[in-house]
């Protein structure tokens, strides 16, 4: 069955065959996304058909308004091979992507659009004019969270960070946790259990990552990071089994249970992501937080669901403010 099927913008319409074959956390985050107001969102230089193709489902699926940024001529190639007409949307025509993620971060500056989408363009290119402009920076910084929905898992992964920062320091681990503890409360996870990861789950001197998983969980304590439980530092078996931990003697509110797993470092974060996603059959969905507005970092290689995915989540971070408007019927 094709996502953009009528039947999949009424997920209580699926057949018990379809049902099966979505991933079910995801199915329950579309739900809850259709009961708001779809989201203004620049797509930015959406040159080729899987790009543009992804941002016109989830406009089909009533998720977002798209905003086409980018040069006219290669969007309207990319039209072509995906069978859509560009014209029915609004269009904002760039020389080059460079002018494009510019223009879209200016647009979401002045508030002119509720989100940013990734298209055909480098992450470091769209992310670089996104920290260039002033007026969309907070006093966050801007970190990456993966919602993965694994087979067997009963409950979504929320995973950070895997897609920008690269080496995080202790002081930018605390606004990548606290990031993703805001992002777990507006998909409906009241307290979640953060497990900062390691390669053991005792403390060590020569493995940084078990130090600053200690120095976290006493700021934790201490009021710093708010609206979660952490407690690490956590191998992932013991994070994610039961088993596992009380095996290793591990006494704690999120060994076996965990929400949130931050990792170390973006090199160990992508590499978890991406196995769970190509061994074990997961679909995984992003956003980046810490920016005014939500920014979907979509790839190429994503699924359909999986880009669905993301757009829902960034309409449910976006309006978690606001009482839902019931679902169309």
């Amino acid at each position: 069955m094709r996502v953009t099927d009528p039947a999949f913008k009424r997920p209580r319409t699926l057949t018990v065959a379809a049902r099966r074959a979505l991933a079910h956390h995801y199915l329950r985050l579309l739900r809850r996304a259709r009961g708001f107001a779809p989201l203004r969102t620049a797509v930015v230089h959406p040159v080729d058909a899987i790009a543009l193709g992804g941002a016109i489902e989830a406009a089909k699926a009533g998720l977002i308004v798209p905003v086409l940024v980018g040069p006219e001529a290669k969007i309207r190639a990319a039209a072509r091979q995906a069978a859509v007409n560009p014209d029915a949307y609004e269009c904002l025509w760039t020389e080059h992507s460079h002018a494009a993620a510019a223009a879209a971060a200016a647009l979401a500056a002045e508030r002119k659009v509720e989100a940013l989408m990734k298209g055909s363009l480098h992450t470091d290119e769209f992310m670089g004019a996104i920290v260039a402009e002033p007026r969309l920076r907070t006093a966050r910084r801007m970190s990456h969270v993966f919602v993965i929905d694994a087979p067997g898992y009963p409950r979504p992964l929320l995973v950070s960070d895997a897609a920008v920062n690269i080496y995080p320091t202790l002081e930018e681990k605390v606004d990548i946790v606290q990031n993703a503890i805001d992002l777990a409360h507006a998909l409906g996870v009241k307290q979640p259990r953060v497990a900062l990861l390691s390669a053991i789950e005792t403390v060590s001197p020569r493995i940084r990552s078990t130090l600053d998983a200690a120095v976290l969980c006493k700021m934790a304590e201490r009021g710093q990071i708010t609206g979660g439980v952490l407690d690490g530092p956590l191998a992932f078996d013991n994070a994610v089994s039961l088993e596992a931990a009380r095996a290793k003697g591990i006494r704690s509110k999120v060994a076996g249970r965990a929400d949130i797993f931050i990792v170390p470092d973006l090199e160990a974060g992508n590499m978890l992501a991406k196995q769970l996603e190509y061994l074990a059959g997961a679909h995984i969905a992003g956003i980046v937080l810490g920016a005014r507005v939500p920014v979907m970092l979509t790839s190429r290689a994503d699924k359909s669901l999986s880009r669905l995915g993301s757009c829902a989540i960034a309409v449910l971070l976006a309006r978690r403010a606001s009482r839902p408007t019931p679902p169309a019927r």
